[in-house]
């Protein structure tokens, strides 16, 4: 069913080689068919390799714009899919370190899945905030000064964040209802 409450919004999905397809589609699918406009972000132009379960090669998707040509003006939300190498890359690149350090600096509203975290803590904007993600980060998350809660879904003011895959509903859902906001 396609609703239209985020008609007019504009949405980055930060992502580079790596990136968890699934966690890459849905939330894209999701913003898309509540009339959102989806844009992907990536380091370099070109097309980016998704992967299946972080090891097997899956699509590839075409970037949009690269992250050096963007800014938080261009957008009203930011999706943060995971992927073991997707943030890790990420995270290393100031650019885009700055970009998500600005998003929550601006308190527009931000998705993070998985092991998107990861960008967060290099950020160093989790300082108080509560979130949930998958297992292995947890720990960088507490030394970031995060509190991470075993959760399907989590609000904590402009930030929802989930855990895994299987928790992609839920986040669909909770994205789509707090980037209309």
């Amino acid at each position: 069913m396609t609703t239209d409450t985020l008609t007019g919004r504009r949405v980055a999905i930060l992502a580079t080689d790596g990136v968890e397809q699934v966690e890459l589609v849905q939330p894209r699918e999701a913003v898309e068919k509540a009339g959102a406009t989806a844009t992907l972000v990536s380091l370099v132009h070109g097309d980016i390799q998704a992967m299946e379960s972080d090891v097997n090669a899956a699509d590839t998707f075409t970037v949009d714009r690269v992250i050096a040509e963007v800014s938080t003006d261009d957008f009203d939300a930011l999706i943060l899919p995971g992927g073991t190498t997707n943030p890790d890359q990420l995270r290393v690149d100031a650019d885009a370190v700055e970009f998500v350090r600005a998003f929550m600096q601006t308190h527009k509203p931000i998705g993070v899945i998985c092991h998107g975290a990861w960008t967060l803590v290099e950020a160093d904007v989790l300082r108080g905030r509560t979130l949930t993600s998958y297992p292995s980060i947890r720990t960088d998350i507490r030394n970031a000064g995060g509190t991470v809660v075993d959760e399907e879904v989590v609000v904590d003011g402009n930030l929802i964040s989930s855990r895994n895959p299987d928790d992609l509903p839920a986040f669909c859902a909770k994205i789509v209802e707090n980037f209309s906001a």
